[in-house]
């Protein structure tokens, strides 16, 4: 963890609104002393994620993403611990000292410092070939395609020789490692063929982030070879999950929106064409990462995907992810063309200005598709048509914008607006007319016996979780928690370094804050998500005293005998397992009382 002190990281944390940070991210809707929304890390429909200003700690149900402030920050926005801090600190009115790196993170700078310059270098050396005589192949393919110099150049292009090692020799000269070229995927290194550079015999496409610093690369192979496209495996500056081609020039564009398209060619030509607001995933479907990124950036989205079956199905997975971040979408209309690309050098940047300007409304573009999957002239089909639109409108939560679209839909499809707010009520009213549903862990359940091996574990780490929940919460003192929660109790290693933090700090306060105790772990995302559960995991108010008693004491009752069992199976000492067996007996006489709840 970054060398603030612990008195100092809870300081910002405390100060710092957990609800009013979320709230200016994502849309909440309060439901008793929570609040509510879609998640933010994964694509949901109905509201599971949850943000408890009580205990400055938020968790989804779906995904199992949850945390505090400080976490919160680092994962919606991609960024560091210390960038989460001085973001938070700055709004909370705290100075934040100036510190030294640590070894350690000297180490990963200097390392990331030369992955940049290692890439940069490869860019220069693909972009000085294509202008060589030796790239004439690469240079005929883009004049072919309608490229100028100036895109040429803008775009950094370049072109990879069919030479096995041309790149690797360059980059030995330059003073760089075989470690280096390997960790960045500049080269293959093998026993039977020896050292080969990545990419050979393709045009190529430098991919920069939002700094204009190269990442990683792309390549068309010229003639018939496969893969048609290639690109740079992921590395420890490149994530393809999270950057877009083409955005180091579109986060500048004056236009009020981004396009977003499927290839490289295609963002190249729509810049070329003065639509500089184009951008491209890198060979992946959309992820909620890049929906994160739009979200960061403000301004809407028109998926300019291909116009064939499989340009389709990716934009009815990337419209609810993009929804789901609050981003407004819409659908442009590329028919009879494939491609923006083969768009423009057909119809112009006129024609396809206008198309723009006609792109269709995300949710009517989905609800063609939906039709064109129901035989509308089977009754039954249509009926179960109508049911699919009705279950997907629930996704609007504002009653104007819900109405707005049901009035539109009808309009388009022929739906009688009743006939269709009728199925609204019956099968998605629990968004709007409905309170929304708490979503708090069957508590009462965990003294179920568990019906098979899957079963059984789920019901170990529910049972360690909510007894990691009352030690945190209860006014036990650490002593007694001592006793009657074991280390060796805890089922994983997560569990048990959990355990032990929450220990320490009972030793300063008998109650643990949840937040505080996140904070500890905001590097270890395993033990930081356990965290978030864990006090979810804390029994119902409306349970009575003895009921509260009797569903801890079953819980440590049965987590003890796993503990005590699997203690037996690895034991080879016969006057150990004898005092394991005899612990085994005593288990019925594990008991935690209400006053220690």
């Amino acid at each position: 963890m970054p060398l603030y002190p612990e008195e100092l990281i809870e300081e910002v944390r405390s100060r710092s609104d957990i609800v009013a940070v979320i709230g200016a991210r994502i849309k909440l809707t309060r439901k008793g002393a929570n609040y509510f929304a879609c998640c933010p890390f994964h694509n949901e429909n109905t509201p599971s994620f949850s943000v408890s200003p009580g205990k400055q700690m938020y968790y989804c149900f779906g995904c199992g993403a949850g945390g505090n402030v400080i976490t919160f920050l680092m994962n919606y926005d991609n960024i560091s611990f210390q960038d989460a801090m001085q973001e938070l600190a700055g709004r909370a009115g705290i100075t934040l000292p100036e510190r030294e790196m640590t070894e350690d993170e000297e180490r990963q700078e200097r390392a990331r410092s030369r992955y940049f310059s290692i890439n940069g270098e490869a860019a220069k050396y693909y972009y000085y070939l294509l202008r060589d005589g030796a790239g004439k192949a690469g240079m005929d393919y883009f004049t072919r395609r309608g490229l100028s110099a100036e895109t040429l150049h803008r775009f950094g292009l370049g072109y990879a020789s069919p030479h096995y090692d041309g790149l690797y020799r360059y980059l030995k000269k330059k003073g760089y490692s075989d470690e280096e070229l390997r960790t960045l995927s500049l080269a293959r290194f093998s026993e039977e063929k020896g050292v080969r550079d990545f990419f050979r015999d393709r045009v190529m496409f430098p991919i920069m982030d939002r700094s204009g610093r190269v990442i990683g690369f792309g390549g068309r192979v010229l003639g018939n070879g496969e893969p048609k496209y290639l690109n740079s495996p992921e590395t420890p500056i490149f994530d393809k999950g999270r950057n877009l081609y083409g955005l180091n020039l579109a986060r500048s564009s004056r236009r009020p929106y981004f396009l977003l398209c499927e290839g490289y060619m295609d963002v190249i030509a729509m810049h070329q064409a003065g639509f500089d607001c184009a951008v491209a995933t890198l060979g992946t479907a959309l992820t909620s990462g890049h929906a994160q990124l739009f979200r960061r950036l403000g301004k809407p989205v028109i998926l300019a995907y291909d116009s064939d079956g499989a340009g389709q199905t990716a934009a009815m997975r990337a419209i609810p992810m993009l929804r789901s971040a609050g981003i407004e979408c819409k659908r442009l209309h590329l028919k009879p063309y494939k491609d923006p690309d083969e768009f423009l050098v057909h119809e112009g940047a006129e024609v396809f200005e206008k198309r723009i300007g006609e792109a269709q409304n995300a949710f009517l573009f989905q609800s063609d598709v939906w039709r064109e999957q129901y035989d509308l002239e089977d009754p039954a089909g249509r009926t179960a048509f109508h049911r699919k639109i009705a279950e997907e409108l629930t996704v609007f939560t504002e009653a104007l914008e819900r109405e707005n679209y049901i009035e539109a839909v009808c309009k388009r499809h022929g739906i009688p607006q009743e006939h269709l707010k009728g199925l609204i009520n019956a099968v998605g009213n629990r968004r709007y007319n409905e309170e929304i549903a708490d979503p708090d862990p069957e508590i009462l359940m965990q003294g179920a016996a568990p019906r098979g091996t899957h079963e059984k574990k789920a019901g170990i780490l529910s049972a360690a979780q909510i007894l990691l929940a009352w030690a945190a919460l209860s006014p036990a003192d650490p002593a007694r928690v001592k006793a009657l929660l074991r280390e060796e109790d805890m089922p994983e290693e997560s569990y048990r370094k959990l355990w032990r933090a929450i220990l320490e700090e009972k030793e300063k306060k008998p109650a643990v804050q949840p937040a505080a105790l996140v904070s500890r772990f905001v590097e270890e995302e395993e033990v930081s998500k356990l965290a978030a559960t864990v006090f979810t995991r804390t029994l119902s108010d409306d349970l009575s005293s003895a009921e509260r008693s009797r569903i801890l004491s079953e819980n440590l009752q049965r987590l003890r005998k796993d503990a005590l069992k699997n203690a037996l199976r690895e034991s080879g000492d016969p006057a150990l397992a004898a005092r394991l067996v005899k612990e085994m007996a005593n288990i019925g006489k594990l008991v935690i009382q209400e006053t220690e709840v």
